[in-house]
C-alpha cells in the first residue's frame, strides 16, 4: 500500500482515480481550499503559494489534476487568465513543497496532468510525438506553461511525469456524456469534414498510465496519452453509431463550428494527429488501443 496526495481529486478523473486507489487498497490524501472535513482531507491555498510541506511526509505519490474546464465558457481575456492561473498556481505552489522536501530521502513522484493539445491544431504529415516541438496557439502555450510550473520539483532532483492527456471517454463523465446523449436521441454527427485526427483514451487505460508511471522508476517526463492506433472524426461517429445502433445521418459544418464557438471549434474541427511513442516504447500495453475498443469500454465499464 502506497499513501496518494491528490490535487484536483474532486473532478471526473481524480473522483476516478480515488476510487481506483481506495478499492486497490492505497492511503489517498485530498488536498481542499476548504476547512478539512475528515481526517483524508488538507488545505491548501495556491493562489497565495500555501502548502506546509509537512504534508508530503509519508507521501509516495503526488498527483496533481487542478485546472479550470477549458471546454466551459467562451475564452474571453478574464477567462483566459483563470485557465491559466487555475493550473499555474497549483502546479507551483506543489512543485516547491516537494522541492523542501527533496532532501529528505524519500522517493516521491509528481505526476503532473498536462494536455495533449500542447501539438496544436494544424495538419501534419506525421504524427506528433514527446519530442514534437510545441505550438503557438492559446491552449498550446497554456500547456507549455503548465508544464514548466513543475520546474521546481524536477530541478530539485523528484521524478515528474508530464501526463499529455487527449480527452478520456467514459459513460460517467467527460466529454463522452454528451456526445453518448445526442447519439441516443438521433442528434450524433460527424464535425467538421470528418477527416481530422481526433485524439481519445479510455478511462481504463488513464488509470492504467497513472498507475504504470508511480510504480515505474525509469517513467519519467512528457507522455502522450492517447490511442496507439490513432481515429478520425468519422471513423469514432461510425463506430459510436454501431455501438449505440443509431444513424449517422447529421453533419455540423466547420464554417458553423466557427462562428458558434470561436477559437474553442479548433479542438473539434482541427486535426491532432498524435501517438503515444515513449508509453509503447516503454512497454505499457493498453486495454483499449483502438476506437472501437475504447467506444466499447467507455460504454460498458
Amino acid at each position: 500500500m502506497s499513501r496518494w496526495l491528490l490535487s484536483g481529486a474532486s473532478g471526473f478523473l481524480g473522483t476516478a482515480l480515488r476510487v481506483r486507489l481506495a478499492t486497490e487498497g492505497h492511503e489517498v490524501v485530498r488536498l481542499v481550499r476548504r476547512e478539512p472535513a475528515t481526517a483524508a482531507e488538507v488545505r491548501w491555498a495556491p493562489g497565495r503559494d500555501e502548502l506546509d510541506p509537512a504534508v508530503l511526509d509519508g507521501v509516495d505519490v503526488v498527483v496533481n489534476l487542478s485546472g479550470a474546464g477549458v471546454f466551459e465558457r467562451p475564452w474571453s481575456p478574464e477567462r483566459r487568465e483563470v485557465l491559466l492561473r487555475s493550473r499555474l498556481d497549483t502546479t507551483s505552489t506543489l512543485a516547491r513543497a516537494l522541492a523542501a522536501r527533496a532532501g529528505d530521502g524519500a522517493d516521491r513522484v509528481l505526476l503532473q496532468a498536462s494536455g495533449i493539445a500542447w501539438y496544436g491544431t494544424e495538419r501534419r504529415e506525421q504524427p506528433a510525438t514527446e519530442d514534437t516541438a510545441p505550438a503557438s496557439d492559446f491552449l498550446a502555450q497554456l500547456s507549455v506553461q503548465w508544464e514548466q510550473a513543475a520546474r521546481p520539483a524536477s530541478d530539485a532532483g523528484v521524478r515528474v511525469v508530464r501526463l499529455r492527456t487527449s480527452p478520456v471517454l467514459d459513460r460517467d463523465g467527460g466529454a463522452f456524456v454528451p456526445m453518448r446523449l445526442a447519439w441516443s436521441a438521433g442528434l450524433g454527427s460527424t464535425l467538421g469534414s470528418g477527416r481530422q485526427w481526433m485524439p481519445m483514451i479510455s478511462l481504463e487505460d488513464y488509470l492504467g498510465v497513472v498507475a504504470w508511471a508511480a510504480r515505474t522508476p525509469g517513467a519519467e517526463g512528457p507522455y502522450n496519452l492517447t490511442l496507439p492506433r490513432p481515429t478520425t472524426n468519422a471513423a469514432f461517429t461510425d463506430a459510436l453509431a454501431r455501438a449505440l445502433h443509431r444513424p449517422r445521418l447529421l453533419k455540423a459544418p466547420a464554417f458553423v463550428l466557427r462562428r458558434a464557438l470561436g477559437e474553442l471549434a479548433e479542438q473539434l474541427v482541427g486535426d491532432m494527429h498524435v501517438v503515444p511513442r515513449r508509453l509503447t516504447a516503454d512497454g505499457f500495453v493498453f486495454a483499449a488501443p483502438d476506437v472501437t475498443s475504447t467506444i466499447a469500454s467507455a460504454l460498458h465499464r
